[in-house]
């Protein structure tokens, strides 16, 4: 795995098949734990960040479109990715964020939110809309007229899900034939869709949501037509971005332990997922998982902000 530094590159980066480190965990029960470390090909720019935003910027270079514009909420990893991204390859961006109210004092809010600083000091245009407006996404008045203004907008989805991120997610697997079991954290369902579709027939692919619901089964039905998959519901702590004093000290001791660190949003989640059924023996034995590690490091700042606030237990980080 080859690590970028900082700073101006061409879309040559985009172009590198990266193939990350695979970790072993664990052993329990007769089953082995890997991690594919998808978070060391970027600090920002991680994970399946990078392979959701890999085609859809090639693209933006190859029609030499103006401009991209992305949604996000206001500790988005998927919009402090693009601004990055955006920066190094000197593409102009623009960010619409959920919640008006974050306008209201800017300086507060760029103070205060490490995810927005970061995305702004990177050159992305910030617009906050109404939680009404947000929900109409391409539809809502202010991206229509820029639509109608710059008809070369590249538009990428919240999350960066769509059949280009597929495409690049698909990427991920380039070296997974060993493997029963293929895990990722879900939020879209971009990348697990990309798993599913890059899997062989005798491997199963479990997704582990960061959300309440299973409303996600129909999202990755719309991208896959493949059934050797499962949606685990029972680890997303109570929410997208909710977490509890369990969740922070099993991802403080895998850090001790591993020496890896995981995010509090998905990846931790996951992990804390799949030990919990590798203890109770959900996984047969003699059986190998593979657990791709989808980084989205940078949230740890903003959580540990709010947890501090709270007066909770924070997460260990560099």
């Amino acid at each position: 795995m080859n690590l970028i530094s900082h700073g101006f590159m061409s879309s040559s980066f985009f172009l590198q098949n990266f193939t990350s480190k695979i970790d072993f965990i664990v052993e329990i029960n007769s089953v082995k734990l890997y991690l594919k470390r998808e978070d060391l090909i970027h600090p920002i720019i991680s994970g399946n960040k990078f392979r959701k935003l890999k085609y859809n910027l090639l693209e933006v270079e190859s029609f030499a479109k103006a401009q991209v514009l992305s949604f996000g909420g206001a500790y988005s990893n998927h919009i402090a990715a693009t601004a990055e991204a955006c920066f190094l390859l000197n593409i102009p961006s623009i960010g619409i964020i959920r919640g008006e109210e974050l306008a209201d004092d800017l300086a507060n809010t760029l103070s205060t939110n490490p995810t927005l600083k970061y995305a702004h000091q990177k050159g992305m245009q910030l617009k906050f809309v109404t939680r009404a407006d947000y929900r109409l996404k391409e539809k809502m008045p202010i991206v229509q007229e820029m639509i109608k203004n710059e008809p070369s907008l590249h538009i990428i989805p919240e999350g960066g899900t769509n059949s280009l991120a597929i495409k690049g997610c698909k990427e991920i697997l380039n070296t997974a034939e060993n493997y029963d079991f293929i895990c990722s954290s879900v939020g879209t369902g971009g990348t697990l869709a990309g798993l599913i579709e890059a899997s062989n027939s005798n491997q199963s692919c479990i997704g582990f949501s960061a959300l309440k619901g299973d409303f996600l089964k129909e999202e990755l039905a719309k991208w896959t037509s493949k059934t050797n998959w499962k949606l685990k519901t029972d680890y997303h702590f109570g929410g997208y971005a909710k977490v509890n004093n369990t969740l922070i000290e099993f991802i403080n001791n895998f850090k001790d332990t591993y020496h890896i660190q995981l995010d509090p949003i998905y990846t931790g989640k996951m992990i804390y997922g799949i030990f919990e059924m590798m203890q109770t023996g959900y996984f047969p034995k003699n059986t190998c998982i593979l657990a791709i590690h989808t980084g989205g490091l940078q949230s740890i700042q903003s959580m540990n902000k709010t947890l501090k606030q709270k007066g909770l237990q924070t997460i260990n980080y560099q």
